[in-house]
């Protein structure tokens, strides 16, 4: 190896790469694949978490061009041999701290760090959304990427837009973010946990808590104790193991949801400014809704 003109990036586990020439043939976890789409790298493969199934999951992938990217499987579908097919020369992985590859059993990660070079970018709730996706943009750029021309610009202006939307109201809509679990529970979150609701919050929007109680970055409770949470606007998760949030017709919550606007809501997004600037401007269109309703 030339040490000089070799490929290098340090990870989020503090852990240099260095490899000649610049790999070509990626490898990602859903969620790094579709933000590295964004920023013009078009990884040749994905690969899903134990919540996904034998298709990828549309509410993970942005806009991943699917029949152009080979999509590996996953959980309990994914081993050594399906994950190195087409002989990738390196891995984009994610952890939510730690650097624990997230959606690879462990001994699988270990065998696979074993035969090709992994980058893992710690997605977790101690790090802003700002960070998560500085850190994806450093790693476009390396591997030759860049992000759309104008996706910085829409994004500064999808935030004042929701900013001023949001501060028009002295007392702003109830807003909730909710995993639907079935009938009988829904997952609400804490606000404060996900990186992605913290911007909002930061933004003058009005997020709602559950009870302090267990769960560190979810609240499950039943249909009732989230109805008392008075939502006006519900940010739903669409992922696919998630409930339809329409197919819930608990009583108590579809007298309250009769009257709430939904925002569709990936708790894995895409760090891309064009899907951040997507986002947010779905939440300014509901908070703007709700308060002119």
């Amino acid at each position: 190896m030339r040490d000089q003109s070799a490929w290098r990036f340090t990870d989020d586990r503090g852990r240099l790469t260095a490899v000649d020439p610049r790999p070509s043939r990626v490898l990602a976890y859903v969620q790094a694949g579709a933000t590295l789409w964004d920023h013009g790298i078009h990884p040749q493969g994905i690969f899903g978490s134990g919540h996904d199934g034998p298709e990828p999951d549309p509410a993970k992938t942005g806009t991943l061009a699917l029949d152009a990217v080979d999509y590996r499987g996953a959980g309990d579908g994914l081993d050594l041999e399906t994950l190195l097919r087409g002989g990738p020369d390196l891995v984009v992985a994610v952890s939510y701290g730690h650097g624990q590859i997230y959606g690879l059993d462990p001994d699988t990660a270990k065998h696979l760090e074993e035969r090709v070079p992994v980058v893992v970018i710690d997605v977790g709730q101690a790090r802003t959304l700002d960070r998560v996706a500085e850190r994806f943009a450093e790693l476009a750029r390396s591997l030759g990427g860049a992000p759309a021309p104008a996706a910085a610009e829409d994004l500064r202006a999808a935030r004042e837009r929701l900013r001023d939307v949001a501060g028009a109201a002295p007392e702003g809509p109830r807003v909730v973010a909710l995993s639907p679990a079935g009938p009988d529970q829904a997952h609400v979150a804490r606000p404060r946990m996900w990186p992605e609701l913290r911007v909002l919050a930061e933004l003058g929007v009005t997020l709602v808590s559950p009870a302090e109680g267990t769960g560190v970055n979810w609240s499950t409770t039943g249909w009732t104790e989230a109805a008392e949470l008075r939502p006006h606007i519900v940010l739903t998760d669409i992922r696919s193991h998630a409930t339809p949030l329409d197919e819930i017709d608990a009583p108590a919550w579809s007298a309250v949801a009769g009257e709430a606007l939904t925002v569709p809501w990936n708790p894995e997004p895409v760090c891309s400014p064009q899907a951040q600037a997507r986002f947010l401007g779905l939440v300014a269109d509901a908070v703007g809704a709700a308060t002119a309703g």
